[in-house]
């Protein structure tokens, strides 16, 4: 599962591509470059947001493996006791 970017102008000007374009996957739509919206075919929502759903699989959701997580690096990190 890929997800497609588009601006907000885009998404605007072209709803009907985005509808199509969910199908296939997240669309991803950004303000001023930043995503701040994601659109979703129903099914994946209902798939998504399903009540019975376990930990096991929501992790072994398909597509899970492309997902990108972009986490910053710790900079508070515990340091060993000085023992004097």
């Amino acid at each position: 599962m890929t997800a497609i970017t588009m601006s907000s102008r885009e998404f605007n000007q072209n709803v009907s591509s985005a509808k199509r374009a969910s199908r296939q996957g997240p669309v991803l739509i950004t303000d001023r470059g930043v995503p701040a919206h994601v659109l979703l075919s129903i099914e994946d929502y209902r798939r998504l947001t399903s009540a019975n759903k376990g930990i096991l699989e929501a992790l072994s959701m398909p597509g899970l493996s492309e997902i990108e997580l972009d986490i910053e690096p710790a900079r508070d990190l515990p340091r060993a006791a000085e023992l004097d």
